[in-house]
């Protein structure tokens, strides 16, 4: 029809990557900086076929290692990042923002331009002998995932998992990767003192989804298949459905669960999908560019749970969310973990027999 406003173009995707654009942040004052259209044109005209955005890893000196937290929604009071930025690409990443610190995209930067701390195990190793140090759990995983593609070849995650197997030390392990079991050895050796658990994040069941989800993350059924391996080891092991999306991925829940218990998952968790900063137009931009039919009803539900804003960034329901839909998701999963026994408690770990390393002395393990 003459005069109707033109349809919004779907934004370009890049093959195997999950964030649809580069831009980079405003929020500190630095200077806004965008990929030039007329460069790519002529890079289409010489090179052809679409570049790949190759990987780069850049080694991170840190002074510590043991970051602490404080706040009072989430289950840790102690953690450890040992990667900045994340190879998987999931285009809902809450951590994404955490680019914009060394003044690079919380987008496609924050998965292809990532930092290793080469020296995470020999800083543990010093904080854990620390004089006035008192165990707590450590989780890694809360940030970015400990077994994203490069740690196949940097261990570092190996290596900080042998120095807390040595001294004693509890340990949460979050991660979406099947590369955990790589480390069964010594996480079969923590669990059989109470030291040790471990979430296994699956969003969804379907492979489609999960590659413009999660573009660089293994399948769902690899993920699967890490649990029962694990749940098979001793290892106890939970699902943790993170985050639902709604009108994608909130439908898929059940099944999530009982496919989870089937694999020998002894608990569940969930969190709603959260937008913070820089995620919300990203996530709009993969939203356009992935499912444009259903755009405008995703982010209506999404201000609906989050009190009319994209992100809710409150502590407690910015979790749960809140609101009719929130509300009816937390009914259920309730209902279904509770019919397939999933509901069950975290067993508290054991902090009682850590042994600190003598202050100066050498790790033996690596």
């Amino acid at each position: 029809m003459d005069g109707a406003p033109s349809p919004p173009q779907s934004p370009p995707v890049t093959r195997g990557r999950g964030a649809p654009s580069n831009h980079r942040s405003t929020r500190f004052g630095l200077a806004q900086r965008i990929i030039d259209p007329d460069w790519l044109d002529d890079v289409g005209l010489i090179d052809g076929e679409q570049q790949r955005v190759r990987t780069s890893v850049t080694a991170d000196h840190a002074k510590s290692i043991i970051a602490r937290n404080t706040s009072p929604d989430i289950g840790f009071y102690q953690s450890i990042n040992m990667y900045r930025g994340c190879e998987h690409g999931c285009i809902y990443c809450y951590a994404r923002p955490s680019h914009a610190w060394f003044d690079l995209s919380p987008g496609l930067d924050f998965e292809t331009r990532l930092f290793a701390k080469p020296d995470a195990a020999k800083l543990l190793v010093r904080e854990l002998a620390a004089k006035n140090y008192a165990p707590a759990p450590i989780a890694i995983g809360t940030n970015t995932d400990p077994y994203q593609p490069i740690e196949r070849d940097w261990r570092l995650t190996r290596d900080i998992i042998a120095v807390l197997a040595q001294y004693r030390h509890p340990l949460i392990i979050t991660t979406k990767s099947d590369r955990i079991i790589r480390d069964i050895d010594l996480l079969a050796q923590m669990a059989e003192q109470n030291l040790v658990h471990v979430a296994i994040s699956v969003t969804t069941l379907d492979n489609g989804l999960a590659r413009t989800l999660e573009p660089r993350a293994p399948r769902p059924d690899r993920r699967l298949a890490a649990i029962a391996a694990l749940s098979a080891a001793g290892i106890p092991t939970q699902v943790n459905i993170s985050p639902i999306i709604p009108a994608i991925t909130d439908s898929e829940m059940e099944n999530i669960l009982a496919v989870a218990c089937e694999a020998g998952a002894y608990r569940a968790s969930y969190i709603l999908l959260r937008l913070p900063h820089e995620v919300a137009p990203l996530f709009r931009e993969w939203l356009q560019a992935h499912f444009p039919d259903r755009a405008a009803k995703v982010m209506h539900i999404v201000q609906d749970m989050r009190g009319g804003r994209d992100n809710d960034p409150d502590f407690g329901s910015r979790m749960r969310g809140q609101g009719v839909w929130a509300d009816l998701t937390r009914a259920r999963f309730r209902r279904a973990t509770r019919n397939l026994g999933l509901d069950q408690p975290a067993a508290p770990l054991n902090q009682q027999i850590f042994t600190a390393p003598e202050r100066g002395g050498q790790l033996r393990l690596l």
